[in-house]
């Protein structure tokens, strides 16, 4: 049993050494078929993390090689996976920068492969910049966030956000040093791409080895308490029931090897029948394939999984353009159909309302929507409605970009005056929020039109549009009206409430 044990150990550490893109494929089946992978999984945990550490650019074919594996045997990936976040969460510790850019490299690529879960990924960028990061954790998350950045977009666009806004607020604050700052700004190029240069598996190393639903994902976490190194599994202990345990394997390898060569003799006879199998279809195309083929199902979607799509692609096309001529042009040509307005509007407004400060980027998108078809003229004063029924849910800084941005909107003349017929100024049909609204923008208005082309729209426009804004029904609602407008500095625009009040009947 030492014998073999020794023996073990030699195959798999020398497999791993040789391990290269290219030889990749060959030493998959060589493993397979030297070594009891299920007896020596300690020694291959431990041989792929010192050759992580010492060759961390050979980890992309490390974590391809474990790939592999983990979708014949979990024990494997789960083992290699709770030592690389224990090493990373030791070498954090004693901040040794090797041993956590070398095993995050590694965790990457593991994460790349589908065999990490995504929050993982997160909750090492966010231990990473938390508090006051040094220059050598920025630079860490920098060069990690370019390994998994592409992935972790496509299944978790809000996490990035949040990560490089982090990112944004420790280039703005100042507290790095040039280096960081610099390798911070290059991150940011490289998001603006797309992650281009950085793809999740490089194509021309021949590393997509595995399917994406036949791999096992592990949901393990930084702060799992129960996570254990077992560390016992690397020495030799002598085996009672040896001679079972290695029949076991030799059925179980059978089994992986069996598969394996399956698959290639599949590959080999499909091309062979392929063509077969499309004279077939075809004849039953011709001849409508009996009466089964005539039976169409209609399979409701439930989940609203094409909703969720098409607001994230909506989310990411706002978020990643870099003016609004470019991307009005994506939205425009993402063709959505008609009675889905409202989700292209809504997503608008929730993304202006999530900036610290109004910015015009969104007013000018909103406009060029409007000129570009009625309808999305008719969703925007539809939303314009939405929102000031609904403004107390928001807070006060969403409330004031929300309300800048319709004030934009309307001195722009991109939605119709008529939007203010649902404004109703006076004591009984307003809250404080819904004050705020009306103060904002009236004052981005005035601001924007000039006080006395504020005071002529009224009279240019049909006056019904503005009979709840500037009342003149009662008395009690007309002062109420003109000590708003007097407190919040729009004094000019109440001269004709006063003259109504001035002669109305005692």
């Amino acid at each position: 049993q030492r014998q073999s044990w020794e023996n073990l150990k030699r195959s798999i550490n020398g497999t791993i050494n040789r391990l290269s893109p290219s030889t990749i494929k060959p030493l998959i089946h060589t493993l397979f078929t030297t070594a009891n992978l299920l007896r020596g999984r300690g020694i291959l945990a431990r041989s792929l993390l010192r050759a992580s550490q010492a060759s961390p650019q050979y980890a992309p074919s490390y974590a391809a090689l474990m790939a592999v594996i983990n979708t014949k045997l979990p024990e494997c990936g789960e083992l290699l996976l709770t030592r690389a976040i224990l090493a990373f969460r030791r070498g954090y510790k004693t901040r040794d920068r090797n041993v956590v850019s070398s095993t995050l490299s590694l965790l990457g690529h593991l994460f790349n492969q589908g065999m990490a879960h995504e929050l993982l990924s997160l909750q090492i960028l966010t231990v990473l910049l938390d508090g006051d990061p040094t220059e050598d954790s920025v630079d860490v998350a920098v060069g990690y966030m370019c390994v998994v950045g592409r992935q972790l977009s496509e299944v978790s666009p809000a996490g990035v956000h949040a990560v490089m806004e982090r990112f944004r607020g420790l280039l703005h604050e100042g507290s790095i040093g040039r280096r960081a700052q610099y390798r911070i700004e290059s991150l940011l190029k490289i998001k603006k791409g797309g992650f281009r240069d950085y793809p999740t598996i490089p194509d021309e190393e021949n590393l997509d080895l595995v399917e994406r639903e036949d791999q096992i994902t592990f949901e393990l976490g930084l702060d799992d308490e129960g996570l254990k190194k077992e560390e016992g599994l690397d020495v030799f202990h002598y085996d009672e029931e040896y001679d079972e345990n290695e029949a076991e394997w030799a059925k179980i390898r059978a089994e992986i090897l069996g598969d394996e060569d399956d698959s290639s003799d599949e590959s080999g006879s499909d091309s062979d029948e392929s063509e077969d199998e499309k004279e077939i279809a075809d004849q039953e195309f011709d001849t409508g394939g009996g009466q089964e083929a005539k039976k169409t199902v209609v399979i409701q979607d439930l989940t609203e999984t094409d909703l969720v799509h098409l607001r994230r692609t909506i989310y990411l096309t706002i978020m990643s353009s870099a003016t609004f001529e470019e991307c009005t042009h994506k939205l425009a040509k993402m063709d959505i159909p008609e009675g889905k307005e409202s989700e292209l509007i809504n997503m608008i407004i929730e993304c202006c309302s999530q900036e610290r400060t109004f910015l015009r980027y969104y007013g000018l998108v909103s406009g060029r929507f409007c000129l570009l078809h009625e309808r999305w003229q008719d969703a925007f004063e539809e939303a314009f409605a939405t929102q000031y029924n609904t403004i107390h849910r928001l807070e006060t800084n969403k409330l004031r970009n929300v309300a800048k941005l319709f004030g934009h909107l309307l001195h722009t003349d991109s939605i119709s005056w008529s939007v203010l017929s649902c404004i109703h100024l006076n004591e009984d049909e307003t809250t404080s929020s819904s004050r705020i609204f009306i103060k904002i923008l009236v004052q981005e208005m005035a601001e924007a039109m000039g006080m006395v082309a504020l005071k002529q729209q009224p009279a240019t426009s049909t006056r019904e549009w503005f009979k709840g804004m500037f009342p003149k029904d009662n008395a009690r609602n007309t002062r109420y009206a003109i000590n708003f407008f007097t407190s919040i500095g729009l004094g000019p625009l109440t001269d004709g409430m006063r003259e109504f009040l001035k002669n109305a009947p005692k």
